[in-house]
């Protein structure tokens, strides 16, 4: 009844704040499975209906969803998830959750995913915590000689006040506030044109909405200025790309369940095994937190990507890092999983993310020794002599790895599963058949 209550009194806010600030379209938001954002608009009037029973829609149309003998879903808005767009308050947004005609969860659904993820945490009594830094580019919107033009010429933390991807940076994050998302850092990034935009934490699937809602923020405000703006993982050779470092923790009755104050590092068994878990399946869900061909020109070594499946505290060479929480918070004490890019489907990388700690969990595995050498300075023989596993270096292994995994097919579905591995051998099938401007520019004159 609580739960009734609580739900109709969301609903009674929505209606209430759409009527007032005379509202004239709400965009019903969603994504397919590759974390593309979909949308269609309804108006006020059809609002409290489609709050209450959703709103049939051809789900055949969309990648990953429906097949057309039996297309129709319903898009179910979510009333803690509205909010009114800066660029045009008329404009409310609300995301949904997508379901059958039998008010059953639709299994192509990836924010279904995520929850049924989070599902199985509550089970066990904990709540899954994340807090993303997302990196993209600013690129004039016209390619010079076929490749991209950065704006600027600045590297790590440049303090610029004038130029005009500060400018549209400072607007984006000024916009996301205004739409309720907190932004906890701004910054420019190491390559030209490179920035980033840190996230304060929150629960899951709030961050999954907010980094969907980010990046078409971002988007939408650099085109406003006859910008392009990129989360490709690598759009630029010779210069780092752009990754999506994410911190996660476990909660257990408000209190972290990652600390433990007697424990070396403070990591409690829970940290240790749930870090073990994303160790010993970190190649599995590779596919799912890298998701393009491009994601892996990014992981290569001396980019300061990771490409070694290791931990460490303060080692950023590592794909764990345990960073140290500031004043001895224990609240702070967190995990950063640093392979994943900001092009990534935030639903599925966080469900499988979650699922492979929970797995270490589960069964007890034990954290191997933390690495402190640099990984990046040593040879790819030194550190198969350590023992240190490689991520996939390309789509079709990260593809391989994920086939073979029981752990990703149960986090993300059959159906779900089933598609993502059929759409991504496709991808890598056009990709092994492309001749590139690299195979023409080394070989045509040569050869």
């Amino acid at each position: 009844m609580a739960t009734r209550t609580n739900t109709q009194s969301k609903i009674e806010y929505v209606l209430k704040t759409v009527k007032e600030r005379k509202v004239n379209f709400i965009q019903l938001w969603f994504s397919d499975v590759l974390g593309t954002p979909k949308s269609f608009q309804i108006t006020p009037a059809e609002l409290e209906t489609a709050l209450v029973e959703g709103m049939t829609f051809d789900g055949s149309a969309i990648d990953g969803f429906s097949r057309v003998q039996e297309s129709d879903v319903i898009a179910l808005p979510d009333p803690t998830t509205f909010c009114l767009l800066p660029s045009d308050p008329t404009i409310g947004r609300v995301f949904c959750d997508i379901n059958n005609l039998d008010s059953t969860p639709f299994a192509g659904c990836p924010r279904n995913t995520l929850r049924s993820a989070l599902d199985r945490a509550h089970e066990l009594g904990y709540s899954f915590f994340a807090a993303p830094e997302l990196e993209y580019f600013y690129f004039a919107s016209k390619l010079n000689n076929g490749v991209p033009e950065p704006l600027d010429s600045g590297s790590y933390f440049e303090l610029t006040v004038s130029d005009l991807p500060s400018q549209l940076r400072k607007m984006t994050v000024l916009a996301l506030e205004d739409m309720g998302i907190p932004v906890e850092y701004s910054q420019h990034e190491d390559a030209p044109s490179q920035h980033e935009i840190d996230l304060r934490y929150t629960d899951a699937l709030t961050m999954a909405d907010n980094v969907m809602t980010t990046r078409l923020v971002v988007k939408e405000i650099a085109s406003q200025h006859g910008v392009h703006a990129t989360f490709m993982p690598k759009p630029i050779a010779g210069v780092q790309g752009s990754g999506m470092h994410t911190h996660f923790s476990l909660f257990k009755e408000n209190r972290n369940a990652f600390y433990d104050s007697e424990a070396p590092w403070g990591l409690s068994e829970v940290a240790k095994h749930f870090i073990a878990g994303l160790l010993r399946h970190a190649p599995e869900i590779t596919a799912v937190t890298n998701q393009w061909v491009n994601s892996y020109k990014r992981l290569v070594v001396g980019y300061e990507a990771p490409v070694y499946v290791s931990w460490a505290q303060n080692n950023r060479s590592a794909l764990i890092r345990v960073p140290k929480p500031k004043s001895n918070n224990p609240d702070a004490t967190r995990i950063e999983y640093r392979a994943l890019d900001a092009a990534t489907n935030p639903y599925l990388a966080f469900a499988v993310i979650l699922g492979a700690g929970l797995r270490g969990m589960e069964m007890g595995y034990e954290l191997p020794n933390q690495t402190t050498e640099n990984l990046f300075s040593l040879t790819p023989e030194q550190v198969g002599e350590m023992g240190i596993r490689s991520l996939p270096g390309n789509l079709d292994e990260a593809i391989r790895e994920m086939e073979n995994s029981s752990l990703v097919k149960d986090v993300l579905g059959e159906h779900v599963f089933e598609w993502f591995v059929r759409n991504k051998r496709d991808e890598w099938a056009g990709y092994k058949t492309h001749v590139s401007q690299f195979e023409i520019e080394r070989y045509l004159g040569h050869l």
